[in-house]
């Protein structure tokens, strides 16, 4: 069975915009989690935290390619993930964003309902994206009541 879980989203931004969302610390707080300890770059360690919920999460920056792609591990231990994000110019004004989130382990009796749970995730979060890249929308994140 493939574990892959991808989403897609449009955003009427260019490429630099949107990277620069998520890897500036300053600006990923107006659609994903709270704070970033630092700045998304290759070997790096970040904290990203979300106040709301009294949670962070450590994940370890992989792989930089500016502007076009971010990958990161995160979930440690035996729930550990790989989390691909491409970004693809449309043209000058508009971005395909991808994120593949691999490495969900298969042999898991809880494997739907977490792809599910991850998949909701990623849809909410490119949703918040495209609201704050397009239209300035910031009180979108952390609006979920699990």
């Amino acid at each position: 069975m493939d574990t892959q879980i991808i989403t897609k989203l449009k955003i009427d931004k260019p490429t630099n915009e949107v990277f620069e969302a998520i890897a500036d610390p300053e600006r990923i707080g107006n659609f994903w989690f709270s704070s970033s300890s630092e700045r998304w770059e290759q070997g790096r360690t970040l904290t990203l935290r979300y106040n709301e919920y009294d949670a962070e999460v450590v994940i370890n920056v992989l792989e930089v390619e500016e502007n076009r792609k971010i990958v990161f591990s995160w979930g440690g231990n035996d729930q550990e993930t790989i989390v691909t994000i491409t970004l693809k110019e449309l043209d000058k004004m508009s971005t395909i964003i991808e994120v593949n989130e691999s490495g969900l382990k298969e042999e898991d009796p809880e494997l739907i309902n977490k792809m599910i749970g991850q998949k909701e995730g990623w849809v909410y979060t490119l949703t918040c994206l495209k609201g704050y890249l397009e239209n300035g929308v910031n009180t979108l994140r952390a609006s979920i009541i699990f």
